[in-house]
């Protein structure tokens, strides 16, 4: 089974949800055969760098509400966050464009460092309130999952270096009609679409793996009559008797 995730580094959503999708994926008993890929997802390509605001101040003026209001959102935000063991601190969030980051991601990918780095950039955005367009950041988070930092470096560095490869996963998700993330898709059949409760990603495992790995039902061609019961079974032979 293959889980497609599309994600963004600075949506909290994404972090429940993945820490959701985690818990179901470590109660399925064929977890051992589930392949998970990430992939790029910008919330808004055109976001500045270091706009100056705080999350609660962005958040305000997107949605057109207090900054107040905003802060009462993103608390409610982070309670769903503890509930599956994160700490979110919106108060020195660093709001930032992620698209320098989703190119280390793919990386990342190169080296197979792809999950590693993708569970750091999401704790050092919504946890250590780093900035991740700032490359020395993102380097010492390449490092801290293995990768070469200076290959890092170089990397990001060089602006067309997966640049390619985050813009084909930004158009797969347009093809699929993704506007919002997470998203799930689940052997390019089934999609999520949510940081959804862990139960709603257990049901949909058991439901995909019986869907594609059906148990095979048999017709039973046995013609009957009198040797009818001549079988083993439970550590036993009956032999039918004969009638005289």
């Amino acid at each position: 089974m293959k889980i497609e995730v599309w994600s963004d580094f600075v949506c909290p959503f994404c972090y429940i949800g993945k820490r959701r999708l985690e818990a179901a994926l470590a109660e399925f008993p064929h977890k051992d055969q589930v392949e998970i890929e990430f992939k790029s997802f910008e919330l808004d390509q055109n976001a500045p760098r270091n706009s100056g605001e705080s999350i609660h101040e962005s958040l305000a003026a997107k949605y057109g509400m207090t900054v107040e209001e905003a802060k009462q959102a993103n608390a409610n935000v982070g309670q769903q966050a503890a509930s599956v063991g994160l700490t979110f601190n919106f108060d020195s969030m660093k709001p930032t464009n992620t698209f320098d980051a989703h190119r280390l991601a793919k990386f990342a990918k190169y080296h197979e460092k792809e999950a590693q780095l993708t569970e750091k950039l999401l704790n050092a955005y919504f946890t250590d309130s780093k900035d991740l367009s700032d490359f020395e950041t993102l380097a010492d988070i390449a490092a801290a999952v293995g990768l070469d930092r200076q290959e890092a470096v170089n990397a990001l560095q060089d602006q067309n270096a997966f640049a390619n490869e985050v813009r084909i996963d930004e158009s797969i998700a347009q093809q699929y009609g993704i506007s919002g993330v997470p998203y799930f898709v689940i052997n390019s059949k089934y999609a999520i679409s949510g940081a959804q409760p862990t139960e709603t990603f257990t049901s949909a495992l058991e439901k995909v793996w019986e869907e594609e790995n059906p148990t095979p039902t048999l017709q039973d061609l046995s013609a009957g009559g009198a040797d009818d019961d001549a079988f083993c079974a439970d550590g036993s032979c009956a032999v039918p008797p004969r009638e005289k």
